[in-house]
């Protein structure tokens, strides 16, 4: 027996639609990705009713006058890229309404394709957040640890500090301070690595040329002087968190060792820290400079002053060999690390 044929409901008109819209206690916003500056084309009455801004001062604005003082650029940012990506968006974002008091609205951002793929609106949901709601918000949480993370990174700051200020009246002690301040000095850097909300892995995997070319950074900031130029040519790779801190430590130590030593009575000079991607997962870390070499018979690292003795250790740990060429045209350290990169 034949299925009865039914026909296929009519269209929505556009009529239809808005008035559908119109009579949702959902506040509503079209914004029409057509026109200069996508500008809102339709509001609701339920919007109007959360907002503040009756259909007359919200249409033909884009929907930025809805943002202030305290919006964070973050959330403003994933609305920019998911709108020039036509791909849909849930932020909750501090919102203003028209006496200016401000509301955390949670906003739903959908495409609206036409049925030959061009795409027609942009709708917006708007729900404001109860105290509660505001309080669980994925936002709230972000803006905590941010605070955090700031608060740990001045934290840091200063302790490199006091150490390099008591370093310099220690004596024959100040070597064991300056390998403390490098040692806090490339937590610090690596803290700022784990934090990046960049970030795709977890905490147990740094990138290390990204982490490398920030300790690059922080160390000629405070060892290095104007005329002395730094290039940072990193590889890819990823390594374990400890395996980063400690080759964290000897890179740092290397380079702050060329910046104090290798331009000496020189205003200018050029450095270059290197991390090569070698086959499977060996890694090749160089470290160069064009100053004017390590006196005769002066090997590095000591191995008779703590410093020395502590980036040999490290070295050995990493399994690494290292090997220092140096003439009067420049020093060359190189350090080869078979078995380091994570594969992936």
């Amino acid at each position: 027996m034949d299925t009865e044929h039914r026909p296929s409901p009519p269209p929505i008109s556009h009529a239809q639609a808005f008035e559908a819209l119109s009579g949702s206690n959902i506040a509503m916003v079209l914004c029409d990705p057509a026109l200069p500056d996508c500008p809102i084309v339709y509001v609701n009455r339920a919007f109007e009713l959360v907002s503040g801004y009756t259909a007359p001062m919200a249409v033909g604005r884009n929907c930025r006058f809805l943002q202030g003082k305290d919006t964070d650029p973050d959330d403003i940012k994933r609305i920019r890229e998911a709108v020039a990506s036509r791909v849909d968006v849930t932020v909750d974002i501090q919102n203003y309404r028209a006496d200016g008091t401000p509301f955390m609205n949670r906003l739903m951002l959908t495409p609206i394709f036409a049925a030959d793929g061009t795409l027609r609106y942009f709708l917006g949901i708007q729900k404001p957040l109860s105290e509660v709601e505001d309080l669980m918000s994925p936002n709230a949480v972000r803006s905590a640890m941010r605070e955090v993370q700031h608060r740990v990174k001045n934290h840091l700051s200063m302790i490199v500090s006091l150490i390099r200020l008591h370093g310099r009246a220690a004596g024959d002690a100040r070597d064991q301070f300056e390998l403390l301040s490098r040692r806090v000095e490339s937590l610090q850097v690596l803290y700022q690595e784990l934090s990046n909300p960049e970030r795709r892995r977890n905490m147990d995997t740094v990138s290390l040329g990204a982490y490398l070319s920030r300790l690059s950074a922080a160390t000629q900031a405070l060892d290095g002087r104007a005329g002395i130029r730094v290039n940072v040519l990193v590889d890819e790779a990823e390594v374990t968190t400890d395996e980063a801190i400690n080759l964290g430590l000897v890179v740092s130590e290397v380079m702050t060792n060329a910046l104090q030593h290798a331009f000496e009575g020189r205003e200018t000079g050029l450095m270059e820290l290197r991390l090569q991607r070698l086959s499977g997962q060996a890694l090749r870390v160089t470290v160069s400079d064009d100053g004017v070499g390590m006196p005769e018979g002066v090997s590095w690292p000591d191995k008779t002053s703590v410093g020395g003795s502590v980036i040999n250790g490290l070295i050995t740990q990493l399994s690494g060999k290292l090997v220092v060429n140096t003439g009067s045209t420049g020093t060359v350290v190189t350090l080869d690390l078979p078995d380091l990169a994570l594969q992936g």
